[in-house]
């Protein structure tokens, strides 16, 4: 990526919020590597303003001076659309998802072989056919990409995502009292399928008698087949939201994190590294994870870095046992 853009006038377009991470970490490395950077962005939380606010200053924008332009966060929105506009230019997208993979067989909600999954895969194989480079999140990502698409692995780069290091940094946070003799486990998340969040319930249903151990489960709990699956007890307390720097504070007076991917029916599961492993390294605060190619990428055994069996609820309860008994050893 870096080749693509060191010395070079940058045109940097995105459709996502531009305090979202993943921009903040994109325009950081241009700022940093590039010789002068425009951004075509908008801060509004309404995703349709945001996309025409940038469809209007594209059709004005000038693009005669810049050397590359780089589209972040979800380039099938923009490319194909100024694709005449773009030509004769070195043209870079982040794929961070695909929105056949994502809706068709993560989200599933529309089957591969219908009318909407045809027109997704058509959008994403054109998208990453008007590319010189693309980017995505892991090495085995981009390996699928170009297996699914029939695009050569040279064409795929991987840029690791990375925690907000102004919220998320080492801190050790004082428990609660009434907290302080528990041994402290935390996980959250936006409850998406591949998450594996039923994984991580039916796990935390085997402490619901074991008072030395305290859960905290952050996230939104929509779906009524998770919400059956949810344990009750004094030592669970779920909470639907947090802003990112209370959960901070959280996983500070955390002992034990955990962070997936745990589905073991989503192939994007294992494609993938939840973006919560990087929060946690970055505060560094030992982890669960699941055992996948992807996690294995970035993260090596250790005894605070500890990979599961994915979707196997009893590993995982299994797993927190045997890290707090070598702790206390």
């Amino acid at each position: 990526m870096t080749d693509a853009i060191s010395g070079k006038t940058v045109l940097f377009i995105t459709t996502k919020n531009l305090d979202y991470i993943r921009n903040v970490q994109e325009i950081d490395l241009l700022r940093k590597h590039a010789t002068s950077c425009r951004v075509i962005g908008s801060y509004s939380s309404r995703y349709l303003f945001r996309v025409l606010s940038v469809f209007l200053r594209l059709l004005f924008c000038s693009v005669s001076k810049y050397d590359t332009v780089f589209v972040g966060f979800s380039p099938q929105l923009i490319l194909p659309f100024f694709r005449r506009k773009f030509r004769k230019k070195y043209i870079l997208i982040d794929f961070f998802i695909s929105l056949y993979d994502t809706f068709c067989l993560d989200r599933q909600k529309f089957k591969p072989h219908s009318v909407p999954g045809h027109f997704l895969h058509k959008l994403d194989s054109y998208t990453l056919a008007l590319a010189d480079c693309v980017i995505c999140d892991t090495i085995t990502h981009g390996r699928y990409f170009g297996e699914e698409f029939r695009l050569p692995s040279s064409l795929f780069h991987p840029l690791y995502l990375q925690a907000d290091p102004e919220i998320y940094y080492p801190v050790s946070t004082p428990k609660p009292k009434e907290l302080e003799d528990k041994n402290i486990v935390l996980y959250f998340g936006s409850i998406l399928p591949l998450q594996g969040t039923d994984t991580v319930l039916k796990a935390m249903s085997f402490f619901t008698e074991k008072k030395n151990f305290f859960f905290y489960f952050v996230g939104p709990i929509k779906d009524k087949s998770l919400q059956e699956l949810c344990p009750k007890s004094s030592n669970i307390r779920y909470i639907p939201w947090l802003p990112q720097k209370e959960l901070a504070q959280l996983i500070g007076q955390s002992d034990l994190c955990l962070a997936g991917h745990f589905s073991k029916t989503i192939e994007k599961a294992k494609r993938t590294i939840p973006g919560k492993a990087y929060i946690y390294r970055a505060m560094k605060k030992p982890m669960i994870l699941g055992d996948n190619p992807a996690n294995h990428e970035l993260f090596i055994p250790a005894p605070d870095t500890i990979f599961v069996e994915m979707g196997n609820p009893r590993a995982l309860a299994d797993a927190i046992t045997a890290f707090f008994e070598k702790s206390s050893a």
